[in-house]
């Protein structure tokens, strides 16, 4: 009941499984226990005693005692449930056993089955071996009747055997020599060398005797003519292969001298190859050179070509004949072959290096010639099939040095054109730089404005940037894919890191530079015939290679050809630091030509007027005029590829300032009515003791990048020389306040473009009061004039 409405409620049928298995498992333990019981063995691992008489599975079962104890220990229902589980068991037992009794009975017949045929199978095979004992009986009597009956006569035939073996090897050397002349005349060579080689120990055993030395002389002279035949069959350029191996085999098997063998081969193939190098050399054969330099008479790649199909295959069949005749294939009947193998080997070796080494000097004397900067592809090809055909000619003979060699000359031909390719972008520079200046100096002799230099820097940027681009795109055909040495280690990593981005990129910026750097050269008229506007852009272009153009040129060479070899390279800080400081020494340089320029004006406008015999000043000197005018075109040639810069705050009366020879305490002690000479102090001392207090200026300190620093020390190195030529002269009264008029000239305009307006104030100040110093004279103009003076100027 349980059951089904657990079933009505929708369980699982786990239980039921369950239950099976336990049941199963229930039977396989009944039948476990019987068969323990058949055999006597306690059930479910309990020790029972043997000698119980109350166990029925006992040998000392007593069944009254296990009634007996039955009826006072058990009710009468557990009684009826005992025997009936009994009668269960005896029912169960006597059909087991029923079971065994049948099984081995089955067994019992067939072992009796099995019994009686081997005893049937063993009498047969005494009858055989009786029957194989009475025959081997009767064959051994009859081997001693014969034997006995021969014993005499077996001395005497074993005699007549060796004299008739004897009789037949005299007859065949009687008749040696008609044989060979038969094969001779059949063209059995072969055969007639096996022949001979079956005789010739015995001729020679026994040449003593009279008759044997005619026929060994016969077959001698016999032997000579067939090696001629022979050797002009070997000589014999139209013979097939397989006829001269087997020439070869028989004059080895003849005694004949291998290395002249080898040397006569060789030789005979030498002729022929050096026709086809003969052949390659008229192609080198130029025409009368030109004005435009030598001309190659065929491209690269036909005179490739017919160097690989001509000379290279015709060598690579030689090496292959030789081999077959000589290496490959040695006799097994010469003991000699493989000693004659390591001598051939070595010939051919030798042979091989000496014809490739001219072949390969007519290649790279044909490379030589190759001067075309456009485009690489019939170059790449020829390399490449150059390289291919002496790949395989190097697996014909691995212990050459044609691999070496050949791989030598391509790598060597694409650092050649590595080499090409920098120089021209050398040249390009240089051709740009060129036209730069013809665009500075033509506005110049025209009397027009100077052209924008802005402008001419990007033009001359955007050109080399494209010649780079340009020359990386055909040097990276030298790296395809479908080019067989651009993969090989030792080409690709070396070219592309050391031959590329070094060699090319690498020294072409550090070339830029240098280049740069030479036109800072003072001494010789390289140095003093630059244009200041061409170090000026020359110092903004390494500049902006330091900024980017490097990092950017840089970073494409490695995409375009993945550089991965473990060689040092020059890193890209080392080359910016370079560029930068090429650029510093450009503008430093830039700055003092330009100074010495305005200095120049100063200078010679000082030194060539009279100063004491000077009329009054009523204008400014045209030279400061031309110095001011000089000083805003600078500005303006340096802004257009500078930035502004840093000032310092300018007072609002900086254009109205007046100089100390008029407005400081110490010239107005110098020049005051009070002034005599039994005053106590000196006024050089007081000039002095100023000067320790004033701040110093460096006259050449290196220029920033900017437009206020670069004006800044022009007009520093300018007004400097102008006080050291002022310091130089003697002044009168009127030639003291010129001085004056064109220092506060300078003041008015010079101001605006320096960092520091202080810095102009002391200069001229300083130029004033060394003029006052100088002075015979010494009376200073009124600020008032001087300012109308220089208004009207």
């Amino acid at each position: 009941m349980a059951v089904s409405l657990s079933g009505r409620a929708g369980q699982l049928p786990e239980p039921r499984v369950e239950a099976t298995e336990e049941e199963e498992a229930g039977r396989k333990r009944k039948a476990h226990g019987m068969l323990k019981l058949y055999y006597g063995l306690p059930a479910n691992g309990e020790e029972k005693d043997p000698l119980d008489p109350i166990d029925v599975d006992g040998a000392h079962f007593n069944p009254e005692l296990f009634l007996n104890k039955l009826r006072k220990e058990c009710p009468l229902p557990q009684l009826m449930d005992c025997e009936a589980d009994m009668v269960k068991q005896i029912r169960a037992l006597d059909s087991d056993m029923q079971t065994l009794v049948y099984e081995n009975y089955n067994k019992f017949i067939s072992a009796t089955d099995t019994i009686r045929k081997m005893k049937n199978d063993f009498k047969k095979m005494e009858d055989e071996m009786d029957c194989l004992a009475s025959n081997m009986a009767v064959i051994t009597e009859f081997s001693a009747r014969i034997s006995s009956t021969l014993q005499d006569q077996h001395e005497q035939i074993t005699k007549l055997s060796g004299v008739h073996t004897l009789l037949r090897k005299l007859q065949f050397l009687f008749e040696l020599p008609a044989r060979l002349n038969k094969c001779i005349e059949l063209e059995a060579y072969g055969q007639a060398v096996r022949y001979y080689g079956k005789a010739r120990s015995i001729l020679h055993q026994y040449q003593h005797m009279p008759s044997f030395q005619g026929i060994q002389n016969d077959c001698q002279k016999i032997m000579a003519s067939l090696s001629q035949r022979l050797r002009e069959k070997f000589r014999d350029g139209g013979s097939s292969a397989q006829a001269l191996a087997e020439c070869v085999e028989l004059l080895l098997q003849l005694d004949e001298p291998a290395e002249e063998l080898c040397d006569e081969f060789l030789s005979h193939a030498c002729s022929r190859l050096e026709e086809e190098l003969a052949a390659l050399q008229k192609d080198l054969e130029l025409p009368a050179p030109s004005t435009t330099g030598p001309t190659p008479p065929s491209d690269i790649l036909d005179f490739i070509d017919r160097g690989c199909n001509g000379f290279v295959s015709s060598l690579c069949l030689v090496i292959a004949s030789y081999q077959d005749l000589f290496i490959t294939n040695p006799s097994q009947e010469n003991p000699r072959s493989h000693s004659i193998a390591h001598m051939a080997q070595e010939k051919l070796v030798t042979f091989v290096n000496n014809l490739t080494s001219h072949y390969f000097s007519m290649v790279e004397r044909r490379l030589q010639l190759e001067r075309g900067l456009g485009d690489n592809s019939l170059l790449v090809r020829a390399l490449d099939r150059f390289h291919r055909r002496l790949q395989a000619l190097a697996k014909l003979l691995p212990t050459s040095e044609v691999a070496t060699a050949g791989t030598e000359i391509v790598v060597r031909a694409a650092e050649e054109r590595v080499r090409q390719y920098l120089q021209a972008l050398r040249c390009f520079f240089l051709d740009c730089l060129t036209d730069v200046r013809q665009a500075i100096a033509a506005p110049r002799l025209a009397g027009k404005d100077n052209p924008n230099l802005a402008e001419l820097l990007a033009g001359v940027s955007a050109s080399i940037l494209n010649q780079i681009k340009s020359v990386l795109t055909y040097v990276h055909l030298f790296t395809a894919k479908d080019i067989t040495f651009s993969n090989k280690p030792y080409f690709k990593g070396e070219f592309c890191s050391q031959g590329v981005r070094e060699g090319l990129i690498v020294g072409f910026i550090k070339s830029i530079c240098q280049t740069a750097r030479q036109f800072c050269e003072t001494s010789g008229d390289r140095g003093g015939s630059t244009p200041p506007a061409l170090l000026l852009l020359l110092s903004r272009l390494c500049l902006d290679y330091e900024t980017s153009t490097i990092s950017y040129i840089l970073t494409l060479t490695d995409e375009q050809f993945l550089v991965q070899d473990r060689s040092p390279v020059t890193a890209v800080t080392s080359l910016c630091s370079e560029a930068r400081e090429a650029a510093q020494k450009l503008l430093n340089h830039y700055v003092k030509v330009q100074g010495l320029i305005v200095s120049q004006m100063l200078r010679k406008s000082v030194e060539t007027r009279d100063w004491i015999n000077t009329i009054e000043p009523r204008n400014v000197r045209a030279v400061m005029k031309r110095v001011v005018e000089d000083t805003t075109s600078i500005d303006v040639q340096v802004g257009l590829l500078y930035e502004e810069g840093i000032r310092k705050a300018h007072s609002s009366d900086s254009s109205k300032r007046a100089f100390s020879v008029y407005s400081s305490s110490r010239m107005q002690a110098r020049y005051a009515p009070s002034y005599t000479p039994s005053a106590p102090m000196d006024t050089n001392l007081l000039s002095n003791i100023q000067k320790l207090f004033s701040e110093r200026i460096d006259i050449f300190s290196p220029v920033e990048f900017n437009k206020v620093s670069v004006l800044t020390g022009i007009i520093k190195i300018s007004l400097k020389t102008f006080l050291e030529c002022v310091r130089l002269r003697t002044f009168g009264r009127h030639g003291l306040q010129q001085i004056q008029v064109d220092c506060h000239y300078l003041q008015l305009y010079l101001w605006r473009f320096v960092s520091d307006e202080n810095l102009v104030h002391f200069l001229l100040d300083e130029i004033v009061g060394s003029a006052a110093h100088r002075c015979l004279d010494p009376m200073p103009m009124e600020q008032s004039v001087i300012e109308v003076i220089c208004e009207r100027g």
